[in-house]
């Protein structure tokens, strides 16, 4: 699943088009790796996410088209959140 798709579903941003952008500025990172919003998240992942001044390292736990709110949380596990 493309990242920015992934980051809204899973509801770590809200919207598609703030994870799109924040990809294009280099704020995102896949595996250590700096992630463009149409880079590939699969399962065991390790997403690390500089957004607001806060630094967000998420592993992505499992990758769904469509997630319910309620659902969503389960999508990915925080490592740290600071």
């Amino acid at each position: 699943m493309r990242l920015d798709k992934y980051l809204k579903v899973s509801r770590i941003i809200k919207r598609r088009t703030v994870a799109n952008e924040a990809a294009s500025l280099g704020r995102i990172s896949i595996n250590g790796r700096p992630a463009k919003p149409a880079s590939e998240v699969r399962e065991g992942d390790t997403l690390d996410i500089l957004m607001a001044g806060r630094h967000m390292l998420v592993k992505v736990v499992s990758v769904q088209e469509h997630a319910a709110k309620a659902d969503a949380a389960a999508m990915y596990e925080i490592i740290s959140n600071g």
